[in-house]
């Protein structure tokens, strides 16, 4: 690919505010679809290991259980895990770590959080912005081939596309970190497939990959910050040389070991197929206004709206009591795009109605 095909400015030249998140849309009082973390609250088997830690806190965090525990998940060694306070702690790891790299590359739109963080750690970040008339597809030869980090999220927040996972793995290469976001896989299901369809975190067959997972989303965690990187144990030992002494608590790291369990696993499988229909009555009511396109064929907790005047519109709903994520702030969007988190039916349906009398006012 030549230069041309990716970018540094915004094609609008505005640049996207990268350090806004949804939780600042969903303020008190607000119903909020605006944060893609799950509301129901964790099961005993979850809860209540996390709150036996509550004991023991005089200790410093020991991750050997729990880092175990994620590897087996994964069938992975020890070694290829590092765990970590959330997602957002993964990116920072890897800005700092890899400060050597010459052609860090994002592919756009998605999370804001990992060029935040290279971009924090004096990197010069280039963009490569997928196409909206493609429904956001990824195109692996639009990644310059000499790019030395690439950066891409699967299935992808804010656009809710999921990448096949060969795809993605076209990616790496020697000489290449390819960092993939997975911190919405849990949420993927397929037809006849055992759960997270194209999901590279098994994968230890291709060089370079470092994979990224978060279990605030699913299970309700965001106040607990746990998430966990895997890897080659070599490049994972440099992010672990960066990060600071017993970063990942107790408490998160006894979440970590409940949620790689079997009966974890089980529950995310059924919590992700409830998501799918749930995400199917929204796709539905929501192609029924006229004007509203929703990005090809959803596949995480969210959903990704093209709104002519989307900003008076989530305005308007906000006024109503409703928040909604604004889509101007991430790179390769506009203000005519919003993200819906998917919600129960009946959370749709009062919503939908909202949203109807907000676009005929």
């Amino acid at each position: 690919m030549s230069d041309q095909s990716s970018t540094v400015a915004p094609p609008n030249g505005v640049e996207p505010d990268l350090a806004h998140h949804g939780d600042a849309e969903a303020t008190a009082g607000l119903i909020d679809l605006a944060v893609n973390v799950r509301r129901a609250q964790p099961p005993a088997w979850l809860a209540d290991p996390i709150a036996a830690t509550l004991t023991d806190l005089a200790r410093y965090p020991d991750p050997t259980t729990a880092r175990a525990a994620v590897a087996a998940r994964h069938r992975r060694h020890p070694n290829e895990v590092l765990l970590t306070a959330g997602a957002a702690e993964g990116f920072v790891l890897i800005a700092q770590a890899l400060r050597g790299v010459r052609r860090p590359v994002v592919v756009h739109p998605q999370f804001t959080e990992p060029e935040a963080a290279l971009r924090a750690a004096g990197h010069s970040v280039e963009r490569v912005l997928l196409d909206a008339a493609d429904d956001f597809r990824l195109d692996p030869s639009r990644v310059p081939a000499d790019a030395d980090l690439v950066m891409i999220g699967n299935p992808t927040n804010p656009t809710s596309v999921l990448h096949p996972a060969q795809t993605v793995a076209a990616l790496a290469r020697p000489g290449r970190v390819l960092v993939v976001d997975e911190a919405f896989a849990d949420t993927t299901i397929a037809p006849g497939h055992p759960g997270e369809p194209e999901s590279l975190a098994d994968r230890r067959d291709l060089p370079g990959l470092l994979v990224v997972r978060s279990l605030t989303k699913t299970w309700g965690l965001a106040g607990l910050r746990i998430g966990y990187l895997l890897g080659a144990a070599e490049l994972l030992s440099r992010l672990a040389a960066v990060q600071p002494l017993w970063a990942v608590s107790t408490p998160a790291l006894a979440a970590a070991s409940a949620c790689a369990s079997a009966v974890a696993v089980q529950a995310e499988r059924a919590i992700a197929a409830d998501l799918a229909a749930d995400r199917d009555h929204l796709v539905a009511r929501l192609t029924d206004l006229p004007g509203v396109r929703v990005v090809g064929r959803p596949a995480s907790a969210f959903v990704l709206l093209h709104l002519p005047g989307a900003t008076v519109i989530r305005a308007a709903l906000r006024e109503r009591g409703w928040a909604v994520r604004r889509g101007d702030t991430f790179p390769g969007l506009g203000p005519d795009w919003l993200r819906v988190a998917v919600r129960d039916r009946n959370t749709t349906d009062a919503f939908i109605e909202v949203l109807r009398e907000t676009m005929e006012a």
